[in-house]
């Protein structure tokens, strides 16, 4: 699948595969991250601007998965990559965090960071088998730490949350 960077005129395209991608924690019992809405137009075209959005696209062109990142703590942070249903299971997301390694290495970035659900199948498990590794609370940097802040006040620690880190 190709990856290239998101045009203006998709934002609105990766809310809707964000939405789509969402639904299935319904079937994990956490009917309210299906129901949250993905980031405003105007936050997703701040990535777009600063270089750090990407879709993954179909033979057509047609965007089917996205991933958008930023600087924090010296690092790239994966801010959110989600993949429509129709297309998961093919790859397309790992595609995608290994697309973002090798721009994030070419910039001399020393790895991404993320943080995710620990106990969806589809989050930490999906993400250490891509390359992650669970960071335990004494290595995790103040701005990583903000992000976590920032998530536990919009609710999100309602379930077990981790950080996670990948060396480039």
């Amino acid at each position: 699948m190709r990856i290239r960077p998101v045009n203006v005129e998709e934002l609105p395209l990766l809310q809707d595969i964000e939405r789509a991608a969402g639904q299935c924690f319904r079937d994990v019992g956490m009917p309210e991250i299906a129901e949250d809405e993905p980031l405003p137009i105007g936050e997703l075209g701040r990535y777009l601007r600063d270089g750090t959005a990407w879709v993954a696209v179909d033979p057509a062109d047609a965007p089917v998965a996205y991933l958008i990142a930023e600087p924090v703590d010296g690092n790239l942070h994966v801010e959110q990559v989600s993949v429509h249903p129709d297309h998961a299971r093919r790859a397309v997301g790992r595609g995608l965090l290994d697309h973002l390694a090798r721009h994030a290495a070419a910039c001399g970035t020393p790895a991404l960071t993320l943080t995710t659900f620990a106990d969806v199948p589809w989050n930490a498990p999906y993400y250490a088998r891509c390359g992650f590794e669970l960071l335990d609370d004494s290595e995790i940097a103040p701005g990583l730490r903000e992000i976590r802040r920032q998530e536990a006040a919009h609710g999100l620690d309602r379930w077990p949350r981790v950080c996670m880190r990948r060396d480039l």
